[in-house]
């Protein structure tokens, strides 16, 4: 039982509730998630799960950039457990946990039913051979089979299992949009919230599994003479070895399997073939403003940046040689004429935020608008006060940022608790009714053909229409075209 600041009455907390067997042995390793086995006297939920498989120092290091001394469980192939609306996690599908995250204050203040999922990470949870040895995707299925869990014994803790919303963030967001286009998900829920994460970000999802698992062989030192002997290499590894895979950094990419995901996702949105829930996304005003660049921009990158060292990093997200004009085009629109190196880095966190998540979120909010599902778009703009003095100035709200007033984490300042009541009321309602409106609230219409959105502050809330057309349209359509006719026309002229 856990009490809450500013409510009366708490909340009862389960942790550590399983709702699958410890995917552990070279026979589950691997393998699809399978359904949990009841136990017999009483169950102790009174501590935290461990953590999936993952680099701890590099999770320690993210909640440090934060501010935060947590004591963080140990990390287990036995993670998949439900601390018992249902939250996915972040962190790129390689780090994060369900302790790190606390729903007793929203559970208090909007009277639901918050519950917080692991799934496997990393080599375990994404590595795919592309074939029937290990189709990938596991942590994927590892969420499908805890909302099955969820169907089948939420009664059990004062829920409803035909009012069920998936909310998460970031990686947690992206699982969230991917959900809600596979077949697999039918009946398990009944709203989502993909918070700074869709399924658009094209980065991720790829058909190609085999760079990945070369890799993998190469690093471990596993046989690439078959995928079966490569698989049964990996299931039969010890945790060292697997630790040190998780060290390595290595990108694992979401596969289209055939199975959790049917087909590519610019397929599926053309189709229409999503489930046509109730659907809330949106973004943070300043995406890539500290977290993401602080970790592969150059030392001192927030005193200013070289237009050579945005060029440079602009090729991670248009990788193909063939793109260079396009980098350079983009670049000019993002800096100018690059001799501001204040300008530059400026530049540089916009459209890093902008390419990455904006962009992404408003095509995933036009692929539901357009499949006739009820859309509500959101931009944040609080920063928290906490933070304010643990990131440079120029930071606005940054990627993350809007956890703490989701959750009501942080109750720092006045006006950082009237942002987590606005927040956590808007989010309630959705999850109770499938719209955010409610009494007391400022109105937020559906985006429709007008492209209404909400911007959020603890100040103000005010609708707005086309959030960043103008970057969007330049992004996506009239830059893509230019390069493209003058392609076309040095090809004519050959």
């Amino acid at each position: 039982y856990e009490s809450v600041k500013g409510k009366d009455t708490g909340v009862h907390a389960y942790l550590g509730v399983p709702f699958a067997k410890p995917p552990v042995g070279p026979a589950l390793r691997l393998a699809a998630p399978q359904p949990v086995e009841g136990w017999e006297g009483v169950r102790d939920a009174t501590k935290q799960p461990l953590m999936c498989i993952q680099d701890l120092e590099f999770a320690m290091d993210v909640v440090k950039a934060f501010g935060f001394t947590v004591d963080l469980p140990d990390i287990s192939e036995d993670c998949l457990y439900l601390n018992v609306m249902v939250w996915i996690h972040g962190g790129g599908f390689v780090w994060g946990s369900a302790s790190t995250y606390s729903g007793s204050a929203l559970a208090a203040y909007q009277d639901v039913v918050v519950v917080v999922i692991q799934y496997r990470l990393g080599l375990l949870g994404f590595l795919s051979t592309g074939d029937e040895h290990m189709p990938g995707n596991n942590g994927f299925l590892d969420q499908i089979q805890a909302l099955k869990w969820v169907q089948e014994h939420i009664h059990n803790f004062g829920g409803d299992p035909d009012l069920v919303t998936i909310f998460g963030e970031s990686a947690g967001g992206i699982s969230v949009s991917l959900l809600l286009l596979s077949p697999l998900s039918e009946g398990l829920f009944h709203r989502a919230i993909a918070e700074s994460g869709t399924a658009a970000m094209q980065l991720l999802v790829q058909d190609d599994p085999q760079p990945a698992l070369q890799l993998v062989a190469n690093v471990s030192g596993c046989s690439t003479e078959s995928t079966e002997k490569t698989v049964e290499c990996i299931k039969n590894m010890d945790m060292e070895t697997i630790l040190a895979l998780a060290k390595v950094k290595l990108r694992y990419p979401l596969i289209t399997d055939g199975y959790f995901l049917k087909n590519k996702v610019e397929e599926l949105f053309l189709q229409h073939q999503l489930l046509d829930v109730p659907f809330m996304t949106g973004v943070n005003n300043h995406e890539g403003g500290w977290l993401l660049p602080h970790y592969f921009a150059l030392p001192n990158w927030t005193e200013g940046m070289d237009q050579e060292h945005v060029l440079g990093l602009l090729s991670m997200f248009y990788p193909d040689p063939k793109d260079e004009q396009l980098r350079k085009r983009i670049l000019d629109k993002y800096t100018g004429t690059g001799e501001d190196r204040v300008k530059n880095r400026d530049g540089f966190t916009e459209l890093l935020g902008d390419v990455v998540f904006v962009i992404p979120a408003i095509k995933t909010a036009n692929a539901h608008r357009d499949a006739g599902a009820p859309v509500y778009l959101y931009e944040f703009q609080h920063s928290t006060s906490f933070l304010k003095d643990k990131r440079p100035s120029f930071v606005r709200s940054d990627h993350l940022d809007e956890i703490f007033s989701v959750f009501g984490l942080c109750t720092c300042s006045e006006e950082d608790e009237r942002m987590n009541k606005i927040m956590m009321s808007y989010w309630g309602n959705f999850a109770r009714t499938g719209s955010p409106n409610g009494q007391g609230l400022v109105h937020w219409p559906k985006y429709g053909e007008k492209e209404d959105y909400l911007a959020i502050d603890a100040k103000n809330q005010n609708v707005f229409q086309g959030l960043k057309k103008d970057k969007f349209v330049v992004l996506t359509q009239i830059l893509p075209e230019d390069v493209k006719e003058q392609k076309d026309l040095r090809h004519t002229e050959f």
